[in-house]
């Protein structure tokens, strides 16, 4: 009785396979990774054996390569350029040093630069908000890096403005909406919900990013058009910056959880597309490029049997 009370006792003692979980980090629950990380969790729960899966609402790109680096999520979306500027430890764009875990997961589609002002301020360029108020996003956001980069490639400061506002999306606007601010500065996916929802209250004007400012910056930002009727009354092409965005990990992320979550993000992209309409341009040909960090070994696997990568 005694060895069988023991065999038994055994036999219950065999531990079960731990449960994965895993931390999308997004942005704002206006803009556009917010969304598309819902999309992500739903396709990561219900593909991952075992996996239980959340998504957290941030200040987005710095805040979450941060996170990443304190292993406070397991994957994130964040800008190119401050993925770059977090590999480097570049501590005026708010990171305390390199932050050496960071491993890429895939390219996915380009953040717009999208400056938007009430048509009634007169905004219609870069100089014509000299004097009036901006938001140019969260402080040291990945919006608020690009609005820098912008505003020292047109010659200008925050200092030339009447007001500077460090203002999520959707905040923003309803400043915009009740006449409290004059434009804002959004760096997101074409049709972002924030300046879909102005254009249908107000009549606004799209600011022009020249090209010529844009090759003063240089890589990652590349020049690209906003096309006539992506917002309500705006009637013409508008030329502006974009900045490629990526999916990034950490190194203390498994290798077979890495290759789960590349492989089913393409393996899924009508329902991520349906989650947000900027998810359209992702493609598993353009997944490496311009990568800033190294590639976590589990989405190289998936891309070596994708034959993307030899």
């Amino acid at each position: 009785m005694l060895v069988f009370g023991a065999l038994a006792l055994s036999l219950t003692a065999v531990p079960v396979k731990a449960q994965e979980f895993i931390n999308v980090l997004t942005g704002g629950t206006s803009g556009v990774y917010y969304p598309l990380g819902v999309g992500l969790s739903e396709i990561y729960g219900k593909g991952i054996e075992g996996a239980r899966t959340q998504v957290q609402a941030t200040k987005a790109s710095v805040e979450n390569l941060n996170l990443l680096q304190q292993g406070k999520g397991e994957i994130a979306f964040a800008l190119g350029d401050s993925v770059k500027l977090a590999a480097e430890g570049n501590k005026e764009a708010g990171y305390p040093g390199k932050l050496d875990k960071l491993r890429g997961i895939a390219a996915i589609y380009p953040n717009y630069i999208q400056i938007v002002a009430n048509a009634e301020s007169g905004i219609k360029t870069l100089a014509d908000l000299k004097g009036k108020s901006l938001s140019v996003g969260a402080p040291a956001s990945g919006t608020e890096l690009n609005a820098r980069a912008i505003f020292e490639a047109a010659g200008m400061k925050y200092e030339d403005l009447g007001k500077v506002e460090y203002l999520p999306f959707a905040e923003s606007v309803e400043l915009i909406k009740n006449r409290q601010l004059d434009a804002t500065l959004q760096s997101a996916g074409l049709g972002v919900a924030s300046i879909r929802d102005l254009a249908t209250s107000l009549k606004i004007n799209v600011v022009a990013v020249p090209a010529s400012d844009v090759e003063k910056i240089g890589a990652p930002f590349l020049s690209v058009t906003i096309p006539a009727g992506t917002y309500d009354g705006q009637t013409e092409d508008v030329p502006t910056a974009a900045v490629g965005n990526f999916l990034v990990s950490h190194s203390d992320v498994s290798d077979e959880t890495a290759y789960q979550m590349t492989k089913l993000l393409f393996e899924n992209l009508p329902q991520l597309s349906a989650a947000h309409a900027a998810a359209k341009a992702i493609d598993p040909a353009k997944a490496l490029v311009g990568m800033p960090i190294p590639l976590h070994p589990g989405a190289e696997r998936y891309y070596k049997e994708a034959g993307i990568l030899k």
